[in-house]
């Protein structure tokens, strides 16, 4: 006897939908075949409009059908139906049976018609009548309720496959395809973010044999042959860690990868070994979707605890398979990260050039966009390596001190700041070599102290506002600096009690990101403009300086005698003023700031504000990241910014004192007599690490004190930082300067872009001369004249030998702007371009930006132009002609990134576009 059919719920269902008319008038079906056991044998289904009771009975004689059909008369409710699958033939089967069945015989089911049926489809693909077992998946997995996709005219196999493979999968779950509102994708993509859900690896797993063999195989033709090994994964029980083994697969790309590596691959891997063809396709795959995991995790932490999961999961399998060494050039691992960082504290030991080269490696890593902070480290040991590479500064005196502080030694104190700090990912390769490179760079700064005391204690006697030895003293600063500008639109001058020169560096970055120009008074011919700093008064402590700094005299006091100095200096200039200080500068409920402030900021009174975030942190112990500080970790700063902004104000960002950090060295020594504070003491035995300082700046200790230039040394319990000391960083006071617009800035000033601000170490010298716009010679072999527009060009031949011109002398030297601006590709590119700026601004900023690495901000590109002599208030619209001069066919050579806060030339692509015919150079 030939074996029945199997019938499951889903094709009785499609049966009763089938023949709803009939059921209307009849309450039994009879169907050929054996109804799957374990199916429900009571449910409810939609019949037509009506909701109906179902019972299915499977019978195997003739006695067993009239059982069931006479059970279901006596007891069932009216409307409820009665399904019987049978193996019984009709003729055995009487009248008074058939004739109470739908159309009076026993429905045989033609799973092609269901399908077509269920789908809406008017045919079906031929090559599905002869694959049952894809017929019969169609019947079974029918989604409940919303039913298959409605298909106008013939269904296609890809159509059925890919809607088959949707709902066995489980693609339409919002972990693989968020947008609920589009068709699931059917991808690798898709497929391999489906690995990671709870129950999908699972589920593909419990189908059929038949039916998994063919998914996989149809898979692979339309989502790529990475996908039958992540299939072959999930049927081995190992699909939720394929992605992570994706990683490892990586360890088999190196051709000098040993028998032990390969094997330890083929380990993790099990029954589902693919070849090694295979396994790198893979590989490629898993890595392309953690790219773009990786982008979508910058702005949500969903997305970040997604790749982790897959990185730390990869890292331990590793581990445990003994490949993490294998693997320490993984792009995607934490632990090759790690690797990689520490490589790049040990090269740059070595020298900058090794630690240069090292750190571009690392840029390569795919988690840097997640490290910030840690690439932060690998970038300021590179930065501290170039300082020391520069050999040990002189100071010559407390005005050139206080001036190369700024300038200079105070970057390295921000660079030595976050190598103190360390590696937050807790690395302990790179903790030793981070802390040797922090002891050589804190010996050098020692070693620069040590002098600058020396030169303060013999500057200090004779010190005063009227004979400052050329330096500017903090006294000074309203009338030297903030006078000027109050000639336009009244300043505020903004107090950050305790900002050293490191913190100003980071804040001054910032400020210009957020739109904010600094400025500086014009220097003489020859000098480079400079950041202002002042000298603070002694002791370094606000008693004293912030009090001096807002009377503008040489005065100790609190905040009364801050409030009315200020008030009384602006008075005999003829200005009003007013002065904040912390309780009176916040709102009610509904105003961050003060009304008071908000009305002041209004006026045309020059607005003084003390901010007192900084050196709270110190006393406190609360210092932020401990390493960075930004506008807006300082409460108030950075809505005090956009009220100057929105009045058109210029402000004068200004500390009273610096600071020293706690490195957790040295124990507190207290004064005899109890007298002095953290960094300062009564008398005259300075010891080691120690400096007296007298006359009339001191105004404590009856002009006379002993304080430490050593940041180990305090008189006092331990905080998070100090100040009062003869350190650097403690007496030079930052002075910032901001416009919010070119127009707001004085005659006799002039802009100070970040990179004009920050040393030249701080940033990595461009290592090809003709990228940074050094002349280069030109070949001497003979030039043909060119047509004056390339456009008329036709090709070859078209000039005779007449036109052809040998120079008698060798051709002068150009920059790489230069030859730019004089190539054919340019000249025809000036056609589209109406009002094109010349070509000396042109090659000007290609120069510039090619010196500097390639990217500056706009301030100094504007800066860059103004040399030419030519001013360019619009920076952006100018960048944006430019670039229709030099993006030919929309390649981007030059743009914008980091959201506009800089400008970008692709030196590589600028040759290829306009320089293609020039002979490369060969690299060695």
């Amino acid at each position: 006897m030939a074996q029945l059919p199997q019938v499951g719920r889903r094709t009785v269902e499609a049966l009763l939908d089938r023949h709803a008319k009939k059921l209307a008038d009849h309450s039994l079906m009879l169907v050929h075949g054996r109804y799957a056991a374990g199916s429900a044998a009571t449910f409810t289904a939609e019949v037509g409009e009506e909701t109906r009771r179902v019972t299915v009975r499977d019978a195997s004689s003739v006695l067993g059908v009239l059982a069931a059909w006479h059970s279901h008369r006596d007891e069932a409710a009216p409307g409820d139906l009665l399904v019987v699958t049978t193996g019984v033939d009709d003729d055995q089967l009487g009248w008074d049976v058939r004739g109470h069945a739908v159309h009076r015989r026993t429905l045989t089911v033609e799973k092609a018609e269901i399908v077509m049926q269920r789908f809406g489809a008017t045919g079906l693909d031929v090559r599905m009548y002869r694959e049952d077992w894809l017929l019969q998946a169609l019947v079974d997995a029918e989604p409940t309720g919303r039913g298959w996709p409605r298909t106008a005219g013939v269904l296609t196999r890809d159509a059925a496959l890919r809607a088959l493979v949707v709902e066995r999968l489980g693609l339409d779950n919002p972990d693989v395809s968020p947008n609920t509102t589009a068709e699931p994708a059917v991808d690798a993509d898709a497929l391999l973010a489906w690995s990671r859900t709870p129950a999908g690896p699972r589920r593909f797993a419990e189908l059929a044999d038949t039916e998994r063999a063919e998914l996989k195989k149809w898979l692979g033709e339309v989502a790529g042959p990475a996908v039958p090994v992540l299939l072959s994964l999930a049927e081995s029980g190992r699909g939720h860690d394929a992605m992570a083994l994706g990683l490892l697969g990586a360890a088999l790309r190196d051709p000098a990868a040993g028998p032990d590596v390969v094997l330890a691959v083929g380990g993790l891997f099990g029954q589902a070994g693919p070849r090694r063809g295979e396994l790198g396709v893979f590989t490629d795959a898993v890595e392309g979707t953690l790219l773009r995991w990786i982008g979508e995790a910058a702005g949500s932490v969903d997305a970040r605890h997604k790749v982790f999961a897959v990185l730390q999961r990869a890292d331990e399998l590793a581990r445990d398979a003994g490949l993490t060494a294998g693997l320490a050039g993984s792009r995607f691992l934490p632990s090759s990260f790690a690797a990689q960082l520490a490589t790049v504290v040990a090269a740059a030991q070595l020298s900058p050039a090794q630690g240069e080269t090292a750190l571009a490696d690392l840029a390569g890593h795919a988690l840097v966009g997640l490290f910030p902070d840690r690439v932060r480290v690998a970038e300021m040991a590179v930065r501290l390596a170039r300082w020391l590479r520069q050999g040990a500064p002189a100071v010559t005196s407390v005005a050139t001190g206080v001036r190369e502080h700024i300038a200079d030694w105070g970057w390295a104190d921000r660079a030595l700041s976050v190598l103190w700090a360390g590696d937050p990912g807790g690395d302990p390769a790179a903790a030793q070599s981070l802390r040797e490179l922090f002891e050589d760079g804190s010996a050098q700064r020692e070693r620069l102290d040590e002098a600058f005391a020396k030169h303060l204690a013999n500057w200090a006697p004779n010190a005063t506002a009227q004979q400052p030895g050329g330096c500017l003293v903090v006294e000074n600063v309203l009338d030297t600096v903030v006078r000027p500008l109050a000639s336009g639109a009244a300043p505020v001058v903004i107090v950050l009690d305790g900002m050293s020169s490191a913190v100003a560096a980071q804040l001054g970055e910032e400020a210009e990101r957020d739109g904010w120009r600094e400025i500086v008074p014009r220097p003489a011919a020859g000098e480079r403009p400079a950041r202002l700093a002042a000298v603070s008064m002694l002791p370094s402590v606000t008693r004293i300086s912030r009090t001096s700094l807002l009377t503008g005299a040489a005065v100790k006091g609190g905040q009364s005698t801050e409030g009315s100095g200020f008030v009384a200096f602006w008075k005999k200039r003829r200005k009003d003023a007013i002065l904040f200080h912390k309780a009176s500068i916040g709102g009610d409920a509904g105003h961050f700031l003060a009304p008071e402030l908000t009305s002041a900021l209004s006026s045309d009174a020059v607005v003084g504000v003390v901010l007192n975030t900084i050196d709270d942190a110190l006393d406190s112990g609360q210092q932020g990241q401990r390493t960075v500080w930004s506008l807006g970790d300082i409460t108030y700063l950075r809505e005090l910014l956009a009220a100057a902004r929105s009045y058109a104000r210029p402000v004068v960002l200004v500390a009273d004192h610096g600071h020293v950090i706690d490195r957790g060295r040295g124990e507190a020594a207290p004064a005899a007599d109890g007298g002095g504070s953290a960094r300062w003491r009564p008398g005259t035995g300075a010891g080691e690490g120690e400096v007296v300082l007298s006359g009339p700046r001191v105004l404590e200790g009856n002009g006379t004190i002993t304080t430490p230039w050593r940041e180990d040394i305090r008189y006092a319990g331990r905080r998070a930082g100090y100040h009062g000391g003869a350190a650097l960083a403690e007496v030079t006071v930052p002075v910032l300067v901001l416009v919010p617009s070119a127009e707001l800035t004085p005659r006799d000033w002039e802009p100070l872009p970040r990179e004009q601000a920050a040393p030249s170490w701080w940033r990595a010298a461009a290592t090809d001369p003709a990228a940074a716009g050094e002349p280069e010679h030109e070949s001497t072999a003979p030039h043909k004249r060119r047509p004056a527009k390339p456009a008329h060009q036709q090709g070859e031949g078209l000039f005779g030998d007449d036109d052809v011109v040998v120079p008698e002398t060798p051709p002068a030297l150009a920059t790489l702007g230069a030859r730019v601006v004089a190539s054919e590709v340019y000249e025809a590119q000036k056609e589209y371009v109406r009002k094109a700026p010349e070509a000396k601004v042109v090659a000007a900023v290609i120069d510039a930006l090619a010196a500097a690495g390639g990217t500056m901000s706009p301030a100094a590109l504007a800066a860059a132009i103004s040399a030419t002599g030519r001013v360019r208030r619009n920076i952006e619209g100018f960048v944006a002609t430019v670039q229709r001069l030099l993006n030919v066919e929309g390649y981007p050579v030059l743009g914008f990134v980091d959201a506009g806060h800089a400008v970008k030339l692709d030196v590589a692509l600028l040759r290829d576009q306009f320089l293609s015919k020039e002979p490369r150079k060969e690299k060695l």
